[in-house]
């Protein structure tokens, strides 16, 4: 014990007294490992392990897709469903719907998401509550109004209770109607992301359709489930054609997260392998000043030999040093992993992870990253510990000459190391101007509309409120118009699903005069007549529709430019009529004008702006009244003189004034952050700066680790070069001897890492949307190496030009 703490002692001593190399060492363990365990602690939790139900690799949806292969919705009655459960390949099977809900008490209704559930939902997804019970059977049987019971999701409870376990019993108000509260969900449980849940009824009545959740039986496939259930909702399409697409379809099951895996599972694995290389440059870098250091101590070695110090003495003692250096690193690591999990789950787009997932730090990946720095600190602190500890001690006392890497062997595997170190900093590199290029190309995308200054204002119609066409129409005209008076808004506009920057619902059209086709699909907007001025959009041809057509239901339309080049080539749209046979009257919910259902005349072409997202062609698209469809939600898109959110309490207010039971939704954005909430925006941010991050730590780590290998080369050949100075050697000369010892590595590394940049380009431009093909970006990541490799090299090569050679000679 006395033998260790001298020697760990020692160790200290030793790395407190080169600074430089302590500090590199444990910061690119650091990095490494605190890098690679955060993101993969995202990978884990996102996309392994998302959510805490009962055997959720099992839990499916059902999606149905027309003959075009469009997916489209569909509904189940209460008796469909009943038997659909019944099926031989599904295990169990639950109801869920939700909608917006308010909570009164407060100055104005407070909106909040409703989320209703079959009597046997709890039991389905198998997640204990937080507090009290669940929906039981008892509440909610089938024909029988619902009892007026709620659980309460964990957030709602800890924002509006306090987390008081007394809130059981007491009562909450719901659109003027008072629940009792039985019960709290789980933290994790956030189903539909919940604020209350509440019992559905299940009825037949009115053409009601439900929205289920399955899980299939052990064994059953997905493939052999579609095949089973596939004549079996083909029936139901028979008893209700109406909730079912025309023309037939074709079912196929998705797993629950299969969404969330499609939308950033491929971001989430590009950085992982970012964090992975940077792991491996930081074990190189650690490598190549451990080996580098250890040769450069081998006169310590034979002098501590030569006084009778013991081989398994000095191993033991280097043992100690590179543990001490690893676990330091490793330390830093694990603080490092929980600072950057947090800045990523901040970064993460928006409802592109299941909001289930508890993200934390996996302790596996921890272990084993911390386990590999652990290795390469040991191995390569050993290495020269293992080859210089029986040195000829009577020639290294005698000759008193360092040279590098004491072998050629030695030379050999630093020349590789660095070599290595050069190609996978290139390649990220690489990947990190990709992900640059492909972000800046989008943000300097042309919208094709002006967002600035504009937000966009949901409004949730109650269920059983303003239940004919013509009390819904007016009602929404008459919120447009009372916030349209707020002082500081300039205009307001009615925007049922049209808020850019991915907006309409798609459907199929047939044009008058043309035969149909199940490949005529176009975006249909539903817009008052001040849509267009509101987001300054410009007009290409015609007009747009006035406000007595708005208000009439004109059976008039606009179209954008790609719609009139893909079916009026000749130029000639204006005039033409269009029909939209998909869209249907399905009161309560959906109120159609009875123009909805005849031929809408074109009367005006906008220009193109982009309708689906941020990088991706533009669609067809149709902008029709809206009054010809009334849905149960809108929004009003408002335009102000100063940034619209600080007017947000002045627009809640004109809508109380004309419904006080009416709330405005929760989350009110202005069009702006609409955009950098985008999945493309805000996935192409995160991989831009995590990569570039990566990218920069990785450069510095292959400066640092060629500089050392390079210091260290000068410093033990200062004989030699005091020698040949002595003899008239120049010192441009004595710069030619230190570049040419590694140029040959940098080659090497910059040639390996143009081939793995080309090798995986297509990896790389999928998910960064860039290209690292791009000549000109691979040009200017290889330069910008060069110069850093260069002055890595030509500090301490400079320093060895200007040795005198009086005082090299005596160096020794």
């Amino acid at each position: 014990m006395r033998a260790v703490l001298q020697d760990l002692r020692y160790a200290l001593r030793q790395l407190r007294n080169s600074p430089g190399f302590t500090v590199t060492a444990i910061l690119s363990l650091a990095l490494g490992i605190g890098a690679t365990t955060a993101v993969f602690s995202v990978i884990y939790a996102v996309l392994m392990d998302p959510f805490p139900y009962r055997a959720p690799e099992r839990m499916i949806h059902l999606r149905i897709f027309d003959r075009s292969g469009q997916e489209a919705g569909f509904g189940l009655t209460a008796a469909q469903f009943n038997v659909l459960r019944q099926s031989p390949v599904i295990e169990d099977a639950a109801i869920s719907d939700d909608w917006r809900l308010t909570v009164t008490g407060h100055d104005f209704p407070e909106d909040i998401q409703g989320v209703y559930f079959s009597s046997n939902a709890f039991n389905y997804y198998g997640v204990p509550v937080a507090l009290g019970r669940g929906i039981l059977p008892s509440d909610a049987q089938d024909g029988k109004d619902p009892q007026p019971v709620a659980v309460l999701g964990y957030k709602f409870w800890m924002k509006h209770f306090g987390g008081d376990p007394g809130v059981l019993g007491r009562t909450i108000e719901l659109v003027r109607k008072p629940y009792t509260i039985v019960g709290v969900a789980s933290s994790r449980f956030t189903w539909d992301d919940g604020d209350v849940y509440l019992p559905i009824k299940m009825t037949s009545e009115g053409g009601r359709t439900y929205y289920a959740n399955y899980r299939l039986k052990p064994g059953v496939t997905r493939k052999a489930a579609d095949a089973a259930l596939q004549p079996l909702l083909e029936q139901f399409a028979k008893e209700t054609p109406k909730n079912f697409p025309v023309g037939g379809f074709r079912l196929a099951m998705v797993g629950i997260n299969d969404y969330f895996i499609q939308r950033l599972g491929g971001t989430l694995y590009l950085l992982f392998s970012g964090v992975a290389l940077l792991l491996l440059i930081g074990c190189g870098n650690v490598s190549i000043l451990l080996l580098a250091r250890g040769t450069a101590r081998q006169h310590e070695f034979a002098v501590r030999s030569a006084i009778g110090a013991s081989r398994r003495r000095m191993i033991e003692q280097l043992l100690i040093e590179s543990l001490t250096l690893s676990m330091t690193g490793a330390a830093l690591g694990v603080m490092l992993a929980y600072a950057v999990l947090g800045k990523i789950v901040a970064s993460l787009p928006e409802y592109s992870f299941p909001h289930e997932a508890a993200i934390h730090i996996n302790v596996p990946v921890l272990c084993f990253s911390v386990g590999v720095a652990m290795v390469t600190g040991i191995l390569f602190g050993l290495w020269p510990a293992m080859q210089l500890s029986r040195p000829e001690v009577n020639q290294m006392m005698q000759s008193g000459s360092r040279k590098v890497a004491g072998s050629v062997r030695g030379r050999r595997t630093l020349g590789a190391l660095i070599a290595g170190q050069i190609a996978l900093t290139l390649l990220m590199l690489a990947g990190a101007g990709a992900a640059l290029e492909g972000f800046v190309k989008m943000s300097k995308v042309p919208l094709g509309y002006d967002p600035h200054n504009v937000m966009s204002v949901g409004i949730p119609v109650h269920d059983g409120t303003y239940k004919t066409w013509a009390t819904r129409a007016n009602f929404v005209e008459q919120l447009r118009a009372k916030v349209a008076e707020t002082p500081g808004v300039r205009m307001a506009a009615i925007s049922m699903n049209a808020t850019p920057p991915s907006n309409g619902f798609n459907t199929h059209i047939e044009i008058l005069g043309k035969p149909a086709s199940q490949e005529q699909i176009i975006g249909i907007n539903y817009v008052s007549e001040g849509y267009f001025p509101i987001l300054k959009i410009p007009m290409a041809a015609g007009r747009v529709w006035d406000a007595t057509e708005n208000h009439n239901a004109a059976p008039v339309a606009v179209i954008n430019q790609t719609l009139a080049r893909r079916y009026f080539p000749a130029g000639d749209a204006i005039g033409h009529s269009i029909k939209l046979p998909d869209v249907k009257d399905g009161p309560p919910y959906n109120l159609t004008s009875p123009n909805t259902t005849g031929w809408l005349r074109i009367v005006g072409v906008i220009e193109d702006k982009l309708d689906d997202g941020l990088n991706k062609p533009v669609t067809p698209e149709m902008f029709v009244p809206n009054s010809l469809f009334m849905g149960m939600y809108t929004q009003l898109l408002v335009r102000a003189d100063v940034p619209p959110l600080t007017l947000l309490s002045a627009v809640r207010k004109q809508v109380s004034l004309v419904d006080a039971d009416q709330q405005v939704i929760g989350n009110v954005r202005d069009l702006e952050h609409w955009i950098t909430n985008e999945p493309e925006w805000a996935q192409g941010q995160l991989i831009s700066w995590l990569f570039g991050s990566f990218a920069v730590l990785s450069l510095a780590l292959a400066a640092v680790g060629l500089y050392s290998v390079v210091a260290y080369s000068v410093a033990q050949r200062t004989n030699e070069f005091g020698i040949r100075m002595a003899l008239g050697a120049q010192r441009t000369h004595v710069l030619k001897i230190v570049f040419r010892a590694t140029i040959a590595s940098v080659a090497g590394g910059v040639g390996g890492g143009l081939v793995l940049a080309l090798a995986l380009n297509r990896v790389v431009a999928h998910w960064a949307e860039g290209s690292s093909r791009d000549p000109l970006m691979l040009v200017g990541v290889t330069a910008l190496l060069a110069v850093v490799a260069a002055v890595a090299c030509a500090i301490p090569a400079r320093r060895a030009a200007r040795i005198e050679p009086m005082e090299a000679l005596r160096c020794e």
